[in-house]
Protein backbone atom coordinates (compact mmCIF):
# COMPACT_ATOMS: atom_id res chain seq x y z
CA UNK A 1 0.00 0.00 0.00
CA UNK A 2 2.82 2.42 0.85
CA UNK A 3 4.45 1.78 -2.53
CA UNK A 4 1.19 2.54 -4.29
CA UNK A 5 0.71 5.76 -2.34
CA UNK A 6 4.30 6.85 -3.08
CA UNK A 7 3.81 6.08 -6.77
CA UNK A 8 0.58 8.10 -6.82
CA UNK A 9 2.32 10.98 -5.06
CA UNK A 10 5.21 10.95 -7.51
CA UNK A 11 2.85 10.79 -10.48
CA UNK A 12 0.82 13.71 -9.19
CA UNK A 13 3.98 15.71 -8.52
CA UNK A 14 5.31 14.99 -12.00
CA UNK A 15 2.01 16.00 -13.57
CA UNK A 16 1.88 19.19 -11.52
CA UNK A 17 5.41 20.21 -12.46
CA UNK A 18 5.07 19.44 -16.17
CA UNK A 19 1.67 21.08 -16.55
CA UNK A 20 2.47 24.19 -14.53
CA UNK A 21 3.08 27.49 -16.33
CA UNK A 22 3.89 30.86 -14.80
CA UNK A 23 0.53 32.35 -15.72
CA UNK A 24 -1.25 29.43 -14.02
CA UNK A 25 0.63 29.80 -10.72
CA UNK A 26 -2.05 31.92 -8.95
CA UNK A 27 -4.76 29.40 -9.89
CA UNK A 28 -2.58 26.54 -8.63
CA UNK A 29 -2.03 28.32 -5.33
CA UNK A 30 -5.77 28.85 -4.93
CA UNK A 31 -6.42 25.15 -5.67
CA UNK A 32 -3.81 24.16 -3.08
CA UNK A 33 -5.55 26.23 -0.42
CA UNK A 34 -8.88 24.57 -1.23
CA UNK A 35 -7.25 21.13 -0.93
CA UNK A 36 -6.47 21.89 2.73
CA UNK A 37 -10.10 21.32 3.72
CA UNK A 38 -10.30 17.87 5.27
CA UNK A 39 -12.74 15.50 3.57
CA UNK A 40 -15.62 13.82 5.39
CA UNK A 41 -14.55 11.19 7.94
CA UNK A 42 -15.70 8.27 5.77
CA UNK A 43 -14.25 9.59 2.47
CA UNK A 44 -11.38 7.11 2.09
CA UNK A 45 -10.25 8.29 -1.36
CA UNK A 46 -10.55 11.94 -0.32
CA UNK A 47 -8.38 11.35 2.76
CA UNK A 48 -5.68 9.62 0.73
CA UNK A 49 -5.52 12.60 -1.63
CA UNK A 50 -5.64 15.03 1.30
CA UNK A 51 -2.71 13.28 3.01
CA UNK A 52 -0.64 13.48 -0.17
CA UNK A 53 -1.43 17.17 -0.71
CA UNK A 54 -0.72 18.21 2.87
CA UNK A 55 2.49 16.15 2.92
CA UNK A 56 3.81 17.84 -0.22
CA UNK A 57 2.94 21.28 1.15
CA UNK A 58 4.84 20.58 4.38
CA UNK A 59 8.01 19.01 3.03
CA UNK A 60 10.18 22.02 3.90
CA UNK A 61 13.76 21.16 2.93
CA UNK A 62 13.01 17.45 2.39
CA UNK A 63 13.83 16.47 -1.18
CA UNK A 64 13.11 12.72 -1.02
CA UNK A 65 9.64 11.31 -1.55
CA UNK A 66 7.79 11.20 1.79
CA UNK A 67 6.80 7.94 3.42
CA UNK A 68 3.01 8.12 3.87
CA UNK A 69 1.18 6.23 6.60
CA UNK A 70 -2.59 6.30 6.35
CA UNK A 71 -5.41 4.61 8.25
CA UNK A 72 -8.76 3.95 6.63
CA UNK A 73 -11.88 5.41 8.29
CA UNK A 74 -12.95 3.64 11.47
CA UNK A 75 -16.20 2.71 9.70
CA UNK A 76 -14.19 0.34 7.44
CA UNK A 77 -15.11 -3.24 8.44
CA UNK A 78 -11.42 -4.22 8.20
CA UNK A 79 -10.19 -1.24 10.22
CA UNK A 80 -8.65 -3.28 13.06
CA UNK A 81 -6.65 -5.47 10.67
CA UNK A 82 -5.52 -2.47 8.62
CA UNK A 83 -4.51 -0.68 11.82
CA UNK A 84 -2.37 -3.63 12.91
CA UNK A 85 -0.70 -3.99 9.48
CA UNK A 86 0.06 -0.28 9.21
CA UNK A 87 1.41 -0.16 12.78
CA UNK A 88 3.67 -3.13 12.09
CA UNK A 89 4.88 -1.65 8.79
CA UNK A 90 5.70 1.74 10.29
CA UNK A 91 7.32 0.22 13.39
CA UNK A 92 9.61 -1.94 11.25
CA UNK A 93 10.53 0.98 9.00
CA UNK A 94 11.40 3.26 11.92
CA UNK A 95 13.30 0.46 13.71
CA UNK A 96 15.48 0.00 10.60
CA UNK A 97 16.29 3.69 10.80
CA UNK A 98 15.19 6.70 8.80
CA UNK A 99 17.93 8.57 6.99
CA UNK A 100 18.28 12.34 7.33
CA UNK A 101 16.46 14.24 4.59
CA UNK A 102 13.40 11.99 4.70
CA UNK A 103 9.87 12.64 5.87
CA UNK A 104 7.32 10.38 7.55
CA UNK A 105 3.74 11.63 7.13
CA UNK A 106 0.92 10.22 9.25
CA UNK A 107 -2.72 11.11 8.65
CA UNK A 108 -6.23 9.75 8.97
CA UNK A 109 -9.78 10.75 9.78
CA UNK A 110 -9.27 8.37 12.73
CA UNK A 111 -6.95 10.87 14.42
CA UNK A 112 -7.02 9.22 17.84
CA UNK A 113 -6.13 5.82 16.43
CA UNK A 114 -3.38 7.38 14.29
CA UNK A 115 -1.98 9.01 17.44
CA UNK A 116 -2.11 5.60 19.15
CA UNK A 117 -0.20 4.12 16.22
CA UNK A 118 2.47 6.83 16.31
CA UNK A 119 2.98 6.26 20.03
CA UNK A 120 3.62 2.56 19.39
CA UNK A 121 5.90 3.27 16.42
CA UNK A 122 8.10 5.79 18.26
CA UNK A 123 8.13 4.35 21.80
CA UNK A 124 11.48 2.55 21.41
CA UNK A 125 13.26 5.04 19.14
CA UNK A 126 16.56 6.23 20.61
CA UNK A 127 16.82 9.89 21.62
CA UNK A 128 18.26 12.17 18.94
CA UNK A 129 18.42 9.30 16.42
CA UNK A 130 16.21 11.05 13.86
CA UNK A 131 17.91 14.41 13.43
CA UNK A 132 17.12 16.04 10.07
CA UNK A 133 14.09 13.76 9.60
CA UNK A 134 10.69 15.44 9.34
CA UNK A 135 7.65 13.83 10.98
CA UNK A 136 4.28 15.21 9.91
CA UNK A 137 1.10 14.42 11.81
CA UNK A 138 -2.23 15.41 10.25
CA UNK A 139 -5.02 15.04 12.77
CA UNK A 140 -7.07 16.67 15.49
CA UNK A 141 -5.58 19.26 17.83
CA UNK A 142 -6.57 17.12 20.83
CA UNK A 143 -4.07 14.44 19.70
CA UNK A 144 -1.17 16.79 18.94
CA UNK A 145 0.43 16.92 22.41
CA UNK A 146 0.71 13.18 22.90
CA UNK A 147 2.16 12.66 19.42
CA UNK A 148 4.59 15.53 19.90
CA UNK A 149 5.71 14.13 23.27
CA UNK A 150 6.75 10.80 21.75
CA UNK A 151 8.32 12.23 18.55
CA UNK A 152 10.30 15.18 19.97
CA UNK A 153 12.86 13.12 21.95
CA UNK A 154 13.94 11.45 18.69
CA UNK A 155 15.31 14.77 17.44
CA UNK A 156 13.00 14.74 14.41
CA UNK A 157 11.54 17.98 13.05
CA UNK A 158 7.90 17.58 14.17
CA UNK A 159 5.16 19.29 12.19
CA UNK A 160 1.47 19.22 13.09
CA UNK A 161 -1.33 20.13 10.69
CA UNK A 162 -4.83 20.25 12.08
CA UNK A 163 -7.31 18.43 9.86
CA UNK A 164 -10.28 20.75 9.65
Amino acid sequence: MNTTMRAMLLASLALAFTACKKEEAPAAAADAQQALVAPAKDDDAGWKKYLQTVAVQNMGTVTNSPFLYYLAPESDPEFAAKFERQTESATQAVARGVQPGNMLAFGSSASGKMADMIQVVFKDVSPDSMKNVRVLFIGEAADNARVQSVVQPTGADYVFVEAK
